[in-house]
């Protein structure tokens, strides 16, 4: 067991955990943040994306006590006072989402991208989200909220 001090969607936590406890797991059980999905337990589908400190991370392959003093962000950690933010506001209208499971991992990854490169091309992000997996929306509408929220970032 390990206590670990972490900090997530900006609210300061301390909490013991077993040390081979994943990081989506430690979200999703004991924070009960479920809007990180596990669809994989492999890190090929990317539905459990979020932010360690900035920078986007597959969360059920990261121990969780290797996140020790770090800053996490979930996909609940985005809208602030009810506002969506930018990429998940583009990804409702250009309907890059259908059933939903993927979602919070894609939104997550372009918003990693979008920091990185403000202006992708389609291939460049095609590339980026290729570790992200959607069964549903055959992927144009994703591609097209990327570059909208591209705008307006």
């Amino acid at each position: 067991m390990a206590v670990i001090n972490i900090s997530v969607n900006g609210k300061k936590i301390s909490k013991e955990v077993v040390d081979s406890t994943l990081l989506s797991d430690f979200l999703r059980d004991k924070l009960a943040l479920t809007g990180t999905h596990v669809g994989c337990d492999t890190s090929q589908c990317g539905a459990c994306v979020v932010h360690l400190d900035g920078n986007s991370i597959k969360s059920c392959t990261t121990l969780a006590v290797d996140c020790q003093d770090s800053e996490v962000t979930t996909i609940e950690g985005l809208a602030k006072k009810g506002v969506l933010h930018p990429v998940q506001e583009s990804f409702k209208k250009h309907h890059g989402l259908q059933c939903g499971f993927c979602t919070p991992g894609m939104v997550m990854s372009a918003i990693d991208l979008l920091k990185k490169n403000k202006n992708p091309s389609d291939k460049e992000i095609r590339d980026w989200l290729e570790g992200n997996i959607c069964r549903c929306t055959g992927y144009q509408g994703i591609v097209e909220a990327v570059k909208d929220a591209a705008s307006k970032i």
